[in-house]
């Protein structure tokens, strides 16, 4: 189907006077024009096109505008013509970049939203959506998915975390990223666009170095009352784009699975929990976290039959943090065992020893527990879960011994044919 684009454009006369006729000839259709000397956010209140064509120049692509197209789901296709306007888009990280002088193809394949230059990225297969959950009661879920999405990144695995709690998001600080732009939200607002790519992906996310591909976030909603932005269509789109970008999505999401349509009439509202009950509906896996303690297993044996109704036909894999003597006894391992399988019929739960110096060094450093405690008896816990459960099995390397292995059996069996 032919995708016909509504443009914003903001290109110097000269460009403009070459670019803009040929994409008009092409079918797409100009909502606003911005003066070359005007100010485009200015000009731009009002607007309902999905990609800004504008020119890459200093004093043209600013933050305001950059922070204008996060807010309203615009996309940005940025034009350049010297070298100090490609520094510049490099500067800004953005990817959906093209030169003045480029083929009109180029043009109109950008703002139709095709990435030009990564034909890889759009045959790659599916990524996996892994959610992490938990109750109510602080049982760890974020420290959690951070290790998870760190050991599949050491792995050497292309992964996105995504703080996806509308309630307390806590992965920016954590990780000691900067949350004044929520990556999360606006993902949402380009997926509700149509205007999320793998280059948007790529520019609205921030990194945390780890191995040779480093681990990709988008960050949650610094204020509560922002959770409107994260609708359940918008939410849905943005995981179906991270999962044609990456291997592993890791969502570390809110504890209520409360359904807010049963207590609204209003059947079109935003929902509190859409962000939460569409990351469950959309995952692979749900690894849901409790909390080694009589109060938090409690809360976690309640809530873990509304979350069998919700997750239906989904793994559920149940992991219990901070294990301890001092909360459930002697044997600590057993006790927790034998609670979770009397009261919930849960078998072959994860148990994650309680560190608390490592878990605060962490804290305290803002960096993931592999780099803040390498020794962390909890980090060695999820390790093993990763490597066992989350990633498929290494392939048997080939030796001399196991090809001579390998003749012996195929003469054998061609001996006890004969």
């Amino acid at each position: 189907m032919t995708v016909m684009a509504a443009i914003i454009v903001a290109l110097d006369s000269v460009s403009e006077d070459r670019v803009l006729p040929a994409l008009l000839d092409r079918g797409h259709r100009v909502e606003i024009r911005v003066g070359e000397h005007a100010d485009p956010v200015s000009v731009l209140e009002g607007a309902t096109a999905a990609v800004l064509l504008i020119s890459a120049a200093p004093d043209r692509l600013t933050a305001r505008v950059l922070e204008w197209c996060d807010g309203h789901g615009v996309r940005i296709v940025a034009v350049t013509a010297s070298d100090r306007d490609v520094r510049h888009a490099r500067v800004l990280k953005l990817l959906e970049v093209v030169s003045s002088d480029a083929p009109i193809d180029d043009f109109d394949a950008l703002v139709r939203g095709r990435v030009i230059d990564r034909p890889v990225a759009r045959t790659r297969e599916r990524g996996s959506v892994l959610v992490v959950w938990g109750p109510a009661g602080a049982p760890g879920r974020t420290t959690v998915a951070i290790t998870l999405a760190a050991e599949l990144a050491a792995a050497g695995r292309s992964v996105v975390l995504i703080d996806a709690d509308t309630h307390a998001a806590s992965v920016a600080p954590a990780l000691g990223l900067l949350d004044e732009s929520p990556g999360f939200a606006a993902a949402c607002r380009l997926a509700g666009k149509d205007g999320l790519s793998v280059a948007e992906l790529e520019r609205i996310s921030q990194s945390y170095p780890i191995g040779a591909e480093p681990l990709r976030v988008l960050t949650g909603i610094t204020r509560a009352y922002r959770w409107p932005e994260l609708s359940a269509e918008r939410v849905r789109r943005t995981l179906d784009a991270c999962r044609a970008w990456v291997d592993y999505v890791v969502v570390d999401t809110g504890f209520s699975l409360e359904n807010d349509e049963e207590i609204s009439t209003d059947l079109f509202a935003p929902r509190r929990n859409a962000a939460t009950l569409t990351c469950i509906d959309a995952a692979d896996e749900v690894i849901a976290v409790g909390a080694a303690d009589p109060i938090g297993l409690q809360r976690y044996l309640r809530a873990h039959g509304d979350l069998l109704e919700r997750a239906i036909g989904i793994p559920v894999t149940t992991v219990i943090n901070k294990v301890r003597s001092g909360s459930v006894g002697l044997n600590p391992s057993g006790q927790v065992r034998a609670t979770l399988q009397r009261f919930g019929g849960i078998d072959d739960p994860v148990l994650i020893p309680h560190d608390e110096k490592g878990t605060d060094a962490a804290l305290l450093a803002g960096r993931a527990l592999r780099d803040a405690s390498p020794r962390s008896s909890a980090l060695a816990a999820l390790r093993r879960f990763t490597t066992s459960r989350i990633l498929p099995p290494p392939e048997e390397p080939v030796t001399r011994r196991s090809r001579r292995g390998a003749r012996a059996r195929q003469r054998i069996g061609r001996v006890s044919q004969a």
